[in-house]
């Protein structure tokens, strides 16, 4: 009866958790900045109260990948095309008072972007120090002493970056920490491994990435959107590339939200609608999801990938659980790196396996694994007189879940965790 009881819970409780998950819609229309996927800036905002440990156990090690916070968008055309194409309208006097003012706002962050491309941004480097406050403040037994930390950072500036200014925030408040830091080719196997198998899988799945695209995008629909930006719709068919010009502009004005400097200026308004949004969104989640995601439209090797830095988290809590001692070890890189792992780790259903594109957004929404500073924090629990290890998983410091039986959720004991960990590995 007991055990009866305790299941009917655990269905409740999950009913619970699938009703309160809104539609892609209704969640853009809450906030139009999710829309932007990976470009959606760190939501530190109203983050929930976390679980206390079972009795008797205390933190003592925490095991982290964390991509690098808010940046400039990398290539140069995100930041010329549109001004190149909206100029050209300009030119012919086609177009719209929107259009003029998107064009001249355009105009300003591609002067600001000189020399910055792929640069961490202001908010970013916040977002990194916000993370390690609130990670000290949860588990405040880890950093106690002399405790050592290991922070290691894929070669690109911007996780350096990252990196440093967590690792400032930890030194500020215990001065006693012994931190080391790295960033180094030696690691980047597992810190931004380049799966050739993987590659290739994904290559092959793009007929079916440019057939969803030729399904949403239409001829029609392109002409809605650019002609809120131009007067004049035979002159854009016949000067304009409408999908990559939408395209490049729906990215660059996402990417706004990384930007102090953009603050209180909103080029949704007037060029792109909650459902334009929906469409960028779904394109894009579709094409992450074959790139990263447990699918038969890549062979399942999207995940499978970074099987090495999973097999590097399982070897440094097998370090820090003989040792004895309390620490960290920290790991910096990217979305294309946070978003497989927890695909291969199977984090929140994550590992969900469909070609179908139509549903995909009802079991996977990328956006809310990977924006900018996403993170992944295990964190390891010990009790006296108990060689019982648990973990708790956070995924952007909210609790986890892993498809694996626990009798102390959201807490797992470390040994199911790590005989699940290395299967996935396998």
């Amino acid at each position: 009866m007991r055990r009866f009881t305790l299941l009917l819970l655990v269905v409740v409780a999950v009913m619970a958790g699938a009703q309160e998950r809104i539609s892609v819609r209704e969640a853009f229309k809450q906030d139009i900045h999710r829309s932007a996927n990976n470009y959606y800036a760190y939501p530190d905002k109203n983050l929930p109260q976390l679980t206390a440990a079972p009795v008797g156990y205390e933190p003592f090690f925490i095991n982290h990948y964390g991509r690098h916070g808010s940046r400039w968008l990398i290539a140069p055309s995100d930041y010329t095309l549109p001004v190149e194409q909206l100029a050209r309208g300009e030119r012919n006097g086609k177009l719209t008072k929107r259009g003029k003012e998107v064009l001249a706002a355009c105009r300003i962050m591609l002067e600001a972007s000189q020399g910055r491309l792929g640069e961490l941004s202001d908010i970013g480097a916040e977002q990194h120090r916000g993370i390690a406050r609130r990670m000290m403040a949860n588990f405040p037994q880890v950093w106690q002493g002399d405790a050592r930390v290991d922070a290691r950072s894929t070669v690109v500036i911007r996780c350096v970056l990252s990196m440093l200014n967590e690792v400032e925030e930890f030194k500020a408040a215990n001065p006693r920490l012994r931190i080391t830091t790295d960033a180094s080719e030696h690691d980047m196997y597992y810190m931004n491994y380049r799966d050739t198998v993987a590659i290739a899988a994904q290559k092959a799945a793009r007929p079916a990435i440019e057939a969803l695209k030729s399904k949403i995008f239409t001829p029609k629909k392109l002409e809605k959107m650019t002609s809120r930006l131009f007067t004049d719709k035979r002159f854009v068919r016949d000067s304009i590339d409408s999908f990559r010009l939408e395209y490049v502009l729906f990215d660059v004005v996402s990417n706004m939200q990384s930007h102090h400097a953009f603050d209180g200026i909103d080029l949704y308004e007037g060029v792109f609608t909650v459902d334009d949004a929906v469409d960028f969104w779904t394109y894009n989640n579709a094409r992450w999801y074959v790139y990263s995601g447990n699918t038969p439209l890549n062979s399942g090797t999207g995940a499978r990938a970074h099987r090495h830095l999973l097999r590097n988290m399982v070897e440094a809590a097998d370090v820090a659980i003989a040792g004895g001692e309390n620490g960290a070890t920290l790991r910096f890189g990217h979305e294309s790196v946070v978003l497989p792992v927890v695909c291969l780790m199977g984090l929140n259903g994550m590992d969900y396996s469909s070609t179908d594109f139509d549903t995909l957004a009802d079991h996977w929404r990328s956006y809310e694994v990977f924006p900018m500073a996403a993170n992944v924090q295990l964190i390891y629990y010990r009790k006296s007189g108990s060689d019982d290890i648990l973990v708790k998983i956070l995924l952007n410091e909210r609790e986890a879940t892993l498809p694996i039986t626990t009798d102390c959720a959201p807490y797992y004991h470390w040994r199911d965790v790590r005989a699940h960990f290395m299967s996935r590995c396998s």
